[in-house]
């Protein structure tokens, strides 16, 4: 497989979550990694980590949802580093809601626009760079990015666009020697969970995971770094969501049933 050594790696929502146990994971590698953020004082800390590691890293505080700050993002790293290798697109947020209970519409508007158009906007900017290095593209979707799940309306949504983006850009792609990966994480211990936003549009502020029972981020960002250096097409990191796309062929109905246990055990 390949080695991320040397290369350089933008990897947005770097400060928390999926996205820094992925920073470490590619620091070990000694990758040379540009981490985006909204939080300053923890994208700063989370670089202090990759260089303790032996990675070169500098971090960008970026809200993802201001496109001209992903502009700056992309040609900060081509400024700083003189190409790029690889992008991830990992930053997002969630919301846990039925739908009928929603009071704030605008939920809707919001996570599409970090969820999904921060993507297209960050991908505008880096495509010409990756053709030139003929680099990766990264999109850490999600399991609601490929079938409905309960309480999830406004996510799911927003990671079946993220899927749709990619999996049309790849065809777009071919013959350029540019590579697209698709994750497609199960539940995984985060604070996305703690941070999503409810129905009247305010964050939850406590997980309704057991977490003890669902993926940690560490074997998450492993399994995420094996698909990278594979470059793999699409990413399926748990057997339950394997086996969801396979038996969904032919019993739909089964895997609803399966999707709304998992929501409600919160497992």
């Amino acid at each position: 497989m390949a080695s991320f050594q040397r290369k350089v790696v933008v990897l947005t929502g770097a400060s928390e979550g999926i996205g820094r146990a992925l920073a470490l994971a590619l620091a070990r590698q000694k990758a040379r990694l540009v981490l985006a953020a909204r939080d300053a004082s923890r994208v700063a800390e989370i670089t202090v980590e990759c260089e303790a590691l032996g990675a070169e890293a500098i971090p960008v505080p970026t809200d993802v949802t201001n496109f001209d700050e992903c502009k700056f993002l992309i040609e900060g790293a081509e400024a700083t580093f003189g190409r790029l290798d690889c992008l991830v697109n990992n930053a997002g947020i969630g919301m846990i809601a039925r739908f009928d209970e929603v009071q704030d519409f605008d939920a809707y508007e919001r996570l599409m626009r970090v969820n999904y158009l921060s993507c297209v906007q960050l991908t505008r900017y880096a495509l010409p760079h990756l053709k030139k290095t003929r680099g990766l593209l990264v999109a850490v979707a999600s399991l609601a990015g490929l079938t409905g799940v309960p309480t999830r309306t406004a996510y799911a949504a927003s990671k079946h666009a993220v899927v749709g983006f990619f999996e049309s850009l790849r065809v777009e792609l071919i013959g350029t020697g540019v590579g697209v990966t698709i994750v497609a994480p199960d539940f995984v211990v985060s604070e996305i969970h703690k941070r999503a936003i409810g129905p009247d549009g305010k964050p939850l502020g406590k997980s309704s995971m057991q977490e003890g029972r669902i993926m940690s981020t560490e074997r998450c960002a492993q399994l995420i770094l094996d698909a990278m250096q594979k470059r793999q097409r699409l990413a399926v990191l748990s057997a339950r969501g394997r086996f969801g796309r396979f038996v969904r062929l032919f019993a739909p109905g089964l895997i609803d049933r399966i999707a709304l246990r998992a929501v409600r055990e919160g497992k």
